[in-house]
């Protein structure tokens, strides 16, 4: 695997998400493969479970781990070309990204979408153009419209618990005080599309997610009807579609209740992190045995794992 941009860049969903738990039951059985290797990080915006999850993910690799907060350790960068760079920006993405391909074998790179311009943030204008500078494979730990590593973790974590061949798995907007990209969510249903699980997605009106990530997906505005049976429910905050990157609603009755998990199949609480508690799920659901948001937390290294041993046999 060349690059880790989307799940474009995965031939078979399926054979990785084994792979990712065959990484899990024993990481350190590839400890070789990077030695004298190096990963450099990138991030424009903050992170916790990403940030350390891909360090360990690389350290158990062998790889040498370098980070870098490109907002607070670095110059701003510059992304247009022919501009006349007299403002803000002290750098283009042109020299940053082939400088840093010189000290790095893989770059992973995080970017939120702005949320400001729509077409922009869909095109993943930051993320292809830093990809085209680039002279090493890329990995994406979010970017504007994705955030492929989280969705195989959430595969993975739906793999373990699972109890029956076709689960019903429900994604549900949940209130927020702010305006989140749509990037967790367009990501979990691309790859929960291609599993052998049901798909219902469930949210108000105006925040109905891009086609091209729900396809096979069903769609239920009345959301406890759509919890009906459930399996898994995955609950996630993301902001209007139409208009875009606003705050439509904060209706608390879309918050995940005990009284709404009562109507599952004794379904499975998921989160990617973090969570505002008693906002998007209240405090009993979130710390009950129904609850799987820590173990869907600790797949982050082996999914990130499994992508990284992928890129790094393919560079050889």
């Amino acid at each position: 695997m060349k690059q880790f941009l989307s799940i474009n860049d995965v031939p078979d969903v399926s054979e990785l998400v084994h792979q990712a738990l065959t990484v899990k039951r024993n990481p350190d059985a590839w400890k070789e493969l990077g030695l004298y290797k190096t990963l450099g990080m990138i991030f424009m915006n903050p992170s916790l479970r990403t940030r350390l999850s891909t360090q360990k993910a690389g350290n158990s690799l062998g790889m040498n781990v370098m980070v870098m907060n490109v907002a607070q350790d670095g110059w701003n960068l510059e992304t247009g070309d022919g501009v006349v760079m007299d403002g803000d920006a002290q750098e283009h993405i042109r020299e940053a990204a082939r400088v840093i391909s010189q000290y790095c074998d893989i770059i992973a790179l995080r970017s939120f979408a702005r949320l400001k311009n729509q077409e922009e943030d869909r095109s993943e204008a930051f993320l292809t153009r830093f990809v085209d500078e680039a002279t090493v494979p890329v990995i994406n730990m979010e970017s504007a419209t994705g955030h492929p590593l989280q969705a195989l973790a959430d595969l993975m974590t739906i793999e373990e618990h699972r109890s029956t061949t076709a689960p019903r798995v429900v994604l549900t907007w949940a209130p927020h005080p702010r305006a989140l990209p749509q990037a967790v969510p367009n990501s979990f249903a691309q790859w929960v599309g291609k599993s052998d699980a049901e798909l219902i997605i469930t949210h108000p009106e105006g925040y109905t997610l891009d086609p091209e990530f729900t396809a096979g997906a069903a769609f239920e505005p009345d959301q406890n009807r759509a919890l009906e049976g459930a399996d898994f429910v995955y609950a996630k905050n993301w902001s209007s579609t139409t208009p875009y990157g606003e705050v439509l609603s904060r209706d608390r009755d879309w918050m995940i209740t005990e009284e709404k998990m009562s109507l599952t199949n004794q379904g499975k609480f998921m989160h990617c992190l973090p969570v505002r508690r008693n906002v998007i799920v209240t405090d009993e659901v979130l710390d009950s045995p129904t609850s799987i948001v820590i173990e869907q937390a600790a797949n982050r290294e082996f999914a990130t794992q499994a992508v990284l041993k992928r890129v790094l046999e393919w560079i050889g």
